[in-house]
């Protein structure tokens, strides 16, 4: 399941990459084959757990299991089954949503948000999974399931941020809706799976670890993508492609998750709501220092190399749009709107942290 998660993340950065370069040619691109492999697998391993706790003597399984419409087995591969058969629902929806609606660039389509839906189930089956065993073992396996439970985290994050990377590119970084789309999905995550992995052998760094996957999954496409050829099949092509475009260059995230970190040793005697206040007060204050400046330097020439990306165009981006001509788009209609926007960013930070800190507590009960 844990494999199958990977094998769709990197098949949907590749299959934005393909759509950035060459258009939509057909559904039988490797991407797409990547993606619905997480799919085939999950429904594969789920189907496995179920009906060999069902009809297998094992009593231990049986013990540690649900009932579910008089099948047995744990509750994280009943989460995959259902993922893994929304993934491949998805699949003929997407390739007649096209073929009725033509070829377009978007992520958020309804068939790509049935895909999402399921590809979040099978990560989170996989997280359920992980934390039943997780939270019945003790010594090596535990601190081994735990390491194993902070990488799925991660690819929670690198998800939900694939939802959102229309909404968060570098053209927007200098507005605060920017702050507000990452204050709302990220803190829960963090907050909740750094509460779920404190027993045990905690991890010192679980907010650090999860953000520097993350980072490096995104830096690697950053790297990887643009030594392999591509050429645009789609019109109308503005810009000149040779090779595949690859994401942006990963958000700061490790600059709050640090923060987080250092700060969740002295927050863990407080009450969840002040802990939730100070927590996403942090998260809106250190990615706004890190990543504004940061925006500055991604506009600039000297960002426009192969380390850090800045240069790559999709063929459909116009000669005159914004993100061709490196400037920033201005949403906030003034100072005072701004301001306003960032303490709404602020707010969600602490509730989606609040939130994130009662399902870790929800995921600490876990044992089946």
């Amino acid at each position: 399941m844990v494999a199958g998660s990977a094998s769709a993340l990197v098949g949907g950065h590749w299959d934005i990459s393909w759509h950035q370069s060459i258009g939509r040619d057909t559904f039988w691109t490797p991407p797409h084959l990547l993606i619905y492999l997480c799919g085939i697998l999950a429904g594969i391993s789920s189907a496995y757990l179920i009906l060999g706790t069902t009809f297998g003597g094992h009593a231990g399984a049986r013990a540690a299991s649900v009932r579910l419409w008089g099948f047995r087995g744990p509750l994280g591969a009943f989460l995959c089954a259902w993922g893994g058969i929304a993934m491949l629902v998805s699949a003929p929806f997407d390739d007649w949503w096209h073929n009725a609606y033509g070829l377009d660039v978007k992520i958020l389509s309804p068939p790509h948000l049935v895909l999402g839906i399921g590809i979040f189930a099978v990560r989170l089956g996989a997280l359920v999974l992980i934390l039943g065993q997780m939270n019945r073992a003790s010594g090596e396996l535990a601190h081994s399931l735990r390491r194993l439970f902070l990488f799925v985290g991660s690819l929670f994050i690198v998800g939900l941020l694939v939802l959102l990377m229309e909404h968060t590119v570098r053209v927007y970084m200098h507005s605060a809706r920017f702050y507000l789309l990452l204050a709302i999905p990220v803190p829960f995550v963090l907050a909740g799976i750094s509460r779920a992995g404190a027993g045990g052998h905690p991890s010192r760094w679980p907010a650090t670890t999860m953000a520097a996957v993350y980072t490096a999954v995104v830096a690697f496409l950053v790297w990887i993508l643009p030594l392999f050829p591509a050429e645009p099949k789609l019109g109308p092509v503005y810009q000149k492609v040779t090779h595949f475009i690859p994401p942006e260059f990963p958000i700061l995230l490790l600059v709050p998750a640090l923060a987080l970190d250092l700060l969740r040793p002295r927050l863990a005697a407080w009450g969840l709501w002040r802990h939730a206040a100070a927590a996403g007060v942090v998260f809106v204050a250190s990615l706004a220092a890190a990543q504004w400046p940061f925006a500055s330097f991604l506009m600039s020439p000297a960002a426009r190399n192969r380390f850090f990306g800045a240069g790559y165009l999709g063929f459909f981006i116009e000669p005159s749009s914004p993100y061709a001509l490196h400037q920033f788009v201005t949403l906030d209609p003034s100072p005072a709107a701004f301001w306003q926007a960032m303490a709404v960013a602020v707010g969600a930070a602490i509730l989606s942290t609040r939130l994130g800190l009662a399902w870790g507590d929800w995921m600490r009960r876990l044992r089946r």
